[in-house]
């Protein structure tokens, strides 16, 4: 028996319930992780209010990190006390879980278990959107919308050890901050300012090779006005609603490139996540990209965590400690 975040019905963070779960021994291809840090993502939420279904009733949470405490039949490539992180399947907000060792990766002695529970997802995000999506190169320019967020600040530090030019977007002259401290050459204050005007001001009306799009609904179409000649809008969340559809004829004038990737798409073959993962530790542990945990919050008060998130009252990231 464990406590864990139950989900019985869709809805608002109301539906978060802090209660015991039968947690059974690991099945074949599987670990039991003993979890010492659970992160928090917006997609969360887009599994608690029934935007990605999930049968009922269930556990939320994409990623984590911790130690093996069992394994079941047939697994080879951990052992009990490996020290690991996850992010793709959820079941993550508990205080241990049986997790097929296809989605684990070994986490080296250096990260810490709050720091990984805090960038896998996000991490390996900024990983396939940098390194897959579109491939950042040396003198670029690019625009990541809601650059102070977790995966934002994430891209920022990436993209400028790439050497290409940041944009960025921020709600605040606080996120601004914490996003230009991130290596964002440039901030707009979308609130105050028209970001595509802004855009065209700022780069000379060169305008972006890429634009990082997690919003949504409130940047589409103006993200496409960003884009130079052939550049790629990149649309990967939907924190102020999905973009709502609309005519290909858009792209035709500037013959652009749009693409929906997913995480779990990209990390559903186990090599190409161990080769992401290990790209990830690799820019943490350099020094390169620090992951800013700037909450941590005990896993029975997810619900107020969800609330935060909802009202873009957070920064960084936040992680649930079990």
């Amino acid at each position: 028996m464990v406590k864990a975040i139950r989900i019985h019905e869709t809805g608002g963070p109301e539906v978060l319930r802090y209660e015991d779960m039968d947690l059974p021994a690991p099945g074949p291809g599987e670990a039991q992780v003993r979890q010492h840090a659970v992160g928090v993502n917006f997609i969360d939420v887009y599994f608690r209010t029934g935007l990605y279904p999930a049968p009922l009733p269930f556990t939320p949470g994409n990623e984590g990190a911790g130690e093996i405490v069992a394994v079941g039949p047939g697994v080879k490539d951990f052992r009990i006390g490996d020290r690991v992180a996850y992010a793709g399947t959820i079941g993550a907000y508990a205080q241990a879980r049986n997790i097929e060792t296809k989605f684990l990766a070994p986490l080296p002695a250096e990260i810490s278990y709050e720091t990984a529970a805090a960038m896998m997802l996000k991490g390996l995000t900024a990983e396939y959107l940098l390194f897959r999506s579109y491939k950042v190169q040396k003198g670029d320019t690019i625009l990541v919308h809601a650059a102070a967020g977790g995966v934002g600040l994430i891209l920022c530090q990436w993209a400028k050890a790439l050497g290409a030019k940041v944009i960025g977007t921020v709600g605040s002259e606080d996120k601004a901050k914490l996003a230009h401290e991130a290596g964002a050459d440039d901030i707009i204050l979308y609130r105050q300012e028209d970001f595509s005007s802004r855009v065209k001001e700022i780069t000379g009306g060169a305008l972006c090779h890429a634009v990082y799009d997690g919003v949504g609904k409130d940047t589409f179409p103006g993200s496409l006005d960003c884009l130079r000649p052939f550049g790629t809008f990149v649309s990967f969340g939907n924190a102020s609603g999905p973009v709502p559809p609309f005519n290909l004829g858009l792209l035709s004038p500037k013959a652009l490139f749009v693409t929906r990737p997913s995480l779990f798409a990209f990390i559903a073959d186990e090599a190409r996540l161990r080769e992401m993962a290990a790209r990830l530790f690799a820019v943490v542990a350099s020094g390169a990209v620090k992951i800013p945990v700037h909450a941590s919050k005990p896993l029975a008060e997810a619900a107020e965590v969800h609330r935060a998130l909802e009202g873009r009252a957070t920064t960084g990231a936040t992680v649930l400690i079990p």
